[in-house]
């Protein structure tokens, strides 16, 4: 783990002591989309949903401008609601707010959870990503966050990755606070089961899905979560 924390390190030993709580509800599978969602991808995302429990869905789109985001958003918000999976949409805070979503992912760069609060009402669900950072969730947590994305905890061809995070920092988040922690970042069903035991509450996989037979990989990732 890149150590950027101003908190400093983990003990190492913090991991081999934790064992997770089973009062914290099982692992949940949290979709993000490619940046692509023309063409045939609304069917896929139905099957994707249709293959086994999926808690949210991300929203995910770039470099197109609002109106086109939302255009393309309409349908896969509808097949959300069908699955009853929450619609998340990333880095906009207005985006959100035109699309009713049940809420925003903000990056460290994309507004503060004071703001999308506002915008999106009390019921609105706010992630931030806090990359590796204990001091970063915390920030978060008390700005009024509903989860902290901490990640990548594993390499992956989605996005660039600056932050490099250890298992270890979900046990310490899960131990110490209440608020939901996801983790993010080259996950697999290969490599997912040690996240869950280290205390995820989601596992938001993108690539590993829709590079593949997205319902076979759904599948497979709610065995490897419930092993």
């Amino acid at each position: 783990m890149i150590d950027d924390d101003p908190l400093g390190p983990l003990d190492p030993d913090f991991a081999a002591q934790f064992v997770r709580d089973d009062r914290r509800p099982p692992c949940q599978l949290y979709l993000i989309s490619p940046t692509d969602v023309t063409g045939t991808f609304p069917d896929r995302l139905r099957r994707a949903l249709g293959a086994g429990p999926v808690a949210a869905f991300q929203y995910r789109v770039k470099g197109i401008d609002q109106h086109e985001a939302a255009r393309l958003a309409e349908p896969l918000q509808r097949i959300c609601a069908d699955h009853d999976v929450a619609f998340i949409v990333n880095d906009s805070i207005a985006l959100a707010k035109r699309l009713g979503a049940d809420g925003v992912h903000l990056g460290q760069g994309d507004g503060d959870p004071a703001e999308a609060r506002a915008a999106l009402g009390p019921g609105g669900q706010i992630g931030v990503t806090c990359h590796d950072s204990r001091h970063l969730a915390m920030v978060a947590g008390e700005a009024g966050a509903d989860y902290v994305a901490f990640g990548a905890f594993h390499p992956t061809a989605t996005k660039v990755v600056e932050h490099h995070a250890d298992p270890v920092l979900l046990s310490w988040w899960s131990t110490m606070f209440e608020l939901p922690c996801v983790a993010i970042g080259g996950i697999t069903p290969a490599n997912a089961a040690p996240l869950v035991a280290a205390g995820a509450d989601f596992l938001a996989v993108s690539g590993a899905v829709w590079n593949h037979d997205e319902a076979r990989a759904v599948q497979a990732f709610i065995t490897a979560m419930i092993r």
